[in-house]
């Protein structure tokens, strides 16, 4: 199953470190970060799960509540959690899917063949309390994921899904944003008074 921007996340139940859940259930009204890793007792993902686990207040501040996945199992993932503590200096804080039919890798299109027929790459969704995706990230095996980049767009996200505006390269909250192509001149005078016109289609305001 291919997911694309705009789609609704796709519900399922799971076990995991935590309990088993019921995906749109455990979202509830809060934004969600669902991502996975490869494998258990592999050592790129031991340093994302640490780097999870230090940013989980910045991702409390948000409402965002994460969810990792992994293909192996609860007991595995529990002494996996005890390397990460060791390695990393931090315990892991947040529930861990026991994926080992796959069934919610394959609902997220999260295992690619050429890559590893058993093992998921990096794949990161960001899913809005509507249970829309937002943001899709996929990185390789051999790449770590930058949180802080995930936060960075995670705040972008939150901004533009309720006011009509988009945020330019390397922004940061803040900073300047770009008003969205659909508002017109007049009803940008009123929405978002004082703002900067580059171009007819580049205009710039405060960060609402």
């Amino acid at each position: 199953m291919s997911i694309r921007l705009g789609d609704t996340a796709p519900d399922f139940t799971a076990a995991t470190t935590t309990g088993t859940i019921s995906f749109h259930e455990w979202l509830g009204d809060s934004w969600g970060m669902l991502f996975s890793h490869p494998g258990d007792f592999t050592p790129v993902c031991t340093t994302e799960l640490g780097a999870a686990a230090r940013l989980k207040p910045e991702f409390d501040r948000r409402g965002v509540k994460l969810l990792g996945l992994s293909v192996d199992s609860v007991d595995s993932h529990l002494a996996w959690e005890g390397d990460v503590g060791q390695t990393q200096g931090t315990a892991v804080n947040f529930p861990m899917i026991a994926d080992t039919d796959r069934a919610v890798s394959e609902l997220y299109d999260m295992i690619h063949p050429s890559a590893s027929a058993a093992a998921t790459v990096r794949s990161v969704f960001v899913i809005a309390p509507d249970k829309s995706v937002q943001l899709i990230l996929t990185y390789p095996m051999s790449t770590g994921r930058n949180f802080t980049e995930i936060l960075r767009a995670i705040d972008s996200l939150q901004l533009t899904y309720g006011e009509p505006v988009a945020t330019p390269a390397d922004w940061q909250p803040g900073q300047d944003v770009i008003i969205g192509l659909g508002v017109s001149d007049d009803e940008a005078t009123t929405r978002f008074p004082g703002y900067r016109t580059l171009k007819p289609y580049l205009r710039l305001t405060a960060q609402p």
